[in-house]
């Protein structure tokens, strides 16, 4: 099994009392799987999300000797596929490929979600990402202390770019933990983030690495931090937030969820067959290409990182009156 990886969210997070989705006691079939299994992917074909579905399915596919079928049901914030899983039969063969944004984050943009965080029983994660902090490459400041003390000195010039709501809800925090003064851009995609930022149309961007990977290989932007525990292997040189001593820490993940109520035997399968698929050469390889670390954990683990998240991301988008209603 891969290691599992360290995860982290800010200090600030509060743990929910609730239970989550928990799995349903009842005994599994003798065998399991004994049809095609599908995922719902939230996402339409083509994107991270969905080529990391479709390498971790390939896998577990092949390892469990029963097709795995990516069904993509893009929109709304991936809010349609979500409802598609969280309404299916609990028995193992309707899972969803989740990701931070559908069910970390959409609680805290969604007044009405059609679904809750408790509508499923998390199996696995299967790859994390950081943030990375990019300003153009020829601005002044070399640290993060130096861009936020710009922007506390001149508030009405400091912005920063962001594609979604998740990305604005992190900028918020980092805007909080920092007492820096920036002013959300709105942007279409990450692509559109950087590009803001190498023209320095924006002062900076949080942003997942794949995006920022061709901006600093040109040198046509800087990373001053990533939002990881630890640095990136990518970016040995650039420190995390955490070393500056800005109490953030945040990843992104993706990974696999149930129905609530899927028997946990089945829980327990899925989740080892997707730690089995992840910890394959090849699949580790196939994801850090896409600038993922591939990783895996238990289902209680992934259980307490969503129950960690929720409440935090709520807190800041009430802070902030951010909503996507």
């Amino acid at each position: 099994m891969y290691t599992k990886h360290a995860w982290h969210v800010a200090t600030a997070a509060l743990i929910c009392a609730a239970p989550f989705g928990l799995a349903h006691s009842a005994s599994a079939p003798a065998a399991f799987p004994t049809k095609p299994i599908t995922i719902i992917v939230g996402y339409a074909a083509g994107g991270g999300n969905d080529v990391l579905a479709r390498v971790v399915g390939e896998r577990m596919a092949s390892n469990m000797g029963q097709p795995v079928i990516i069904e993509n049901r893009p929109g709304v914030a991936s809010i349609i596929g979500a409802n598609v899983v969280a309404k299916a039969k609990p028995d193992g063969y309707t899972l969803l490929w989740g990701a931070s944004g559908p069910i970390s984050f959409n609680p805290a943009l969604y007044s009405k979600l059609s679904y809750k965080p408790e509508d499923f029983t998390p199996v696995s994660l299967a790859a994390t990402f950081p943030l990375v902090l990019l300003t153009q490459a020829n601005n002044p400041a070399k640290t993060v202390k130096e861009l936020v003390d710009f922007s506390i000195k001149s508030p009405e010039k400091a912005n920063y770019g962001a594609s979604a709501a998740s990305f604005q809800l992190v900028s918020e925090l980092f805007n909080s933990k920092t007492g820096g003064k920036f002013t959300r851009i709105p942007y279409k995609g990450s692509n559109e983030s950087v590009a803001a930022v190498m023209a320095g149309d924006v002062t900076m961007t949080l942003v997942d690495p794949g995006p920022a990977s061709t901006a600093l290989q040109g040198n046509r932007a800087k990373a001053l931090a990533v939002t990881s525990a630890e640095r990136m292997a990518d970016y040995p040189n650039v420190p995390t937030l955490s070393e500056l001593g800005i109490d953030l820490k945040v990843e992104l993940w993706s990974g696999v969820l149930a129905p609530a109520g899927t028997p946990e035997p089945i829980i327990r399968k899925l989740e080892q067959e997707i730690a089995r698929a992840v910890a394959d050469p090849e699949v580790k390889k196939r994801i850090q290409a896409l600038g993922m670390v591939p990783t895996s954990n238990t289902s209680a683990e992934f259980t307490k990182i969503i129950q960690q998240e929720v409440p935090l991301w709520k807190k800041v988008a009430k802070e902030n009156n951010i909503s996507a209603d």
